[in-house]
């Protein structure tokens, strides 16, 4: 059952990693280029994504803090799977998109991946 518990941490931890690494976007445009391979000159749209920086940090602390607490987990599944189901679904329904961005969506699928996988173990450990 150790086992087990270690693989769900880890199952965390892998998508809350992701999710912590748009944080480098709170440092301005320039990071914010780095990131996504696009022009963030416009300050509006700066501050916009300056901001999402902040709520993936959020998200990412969540998963991380629900490595090792397990009555996060249920949260932190809930928000996990909704960032990256919709930021799936909006790539998939825009399309278009560059190669930083691609970057982005194959990072989401593997968090899907983590948290699908620890969302089945959870629910089999609490059975």
């Amino acid at each position: 059952m150790k086992r087990n518990g270690a693989l769900i941490a880890i199952l965390f931890l892998v998508p809350g990693i992701i999710h912590l690494l748009p944080l480098s976007g709170l440092m301005g445009a320039e990071a914010l280029t780095r990131l996504y391979g696009l022009d963030f000159g416009d300050p509006n749209l700066e501050i916009l994504m300056r901001h999402r920086a902040v709520l993936f940090g959020l998200v990412g602390a969540l998963l991380v803090a629900a490595a090792f607490h397990v009555r996060l987990r249920g949260a932190a599944l809930l928000v996990g799977l909704v960032s990256v189901l919709s930021f799936l679904a909006l790539a998939w329904n825009v399309g278009g998109y560059g190669a930083a961005v691609q970057r982005v969506v194959v990072a989401d699928v593997v968090a899907l991946a983590c948290l699908l996988l620890a969302a089945g173990l959870h629910r089999r450990r609490d059975a």
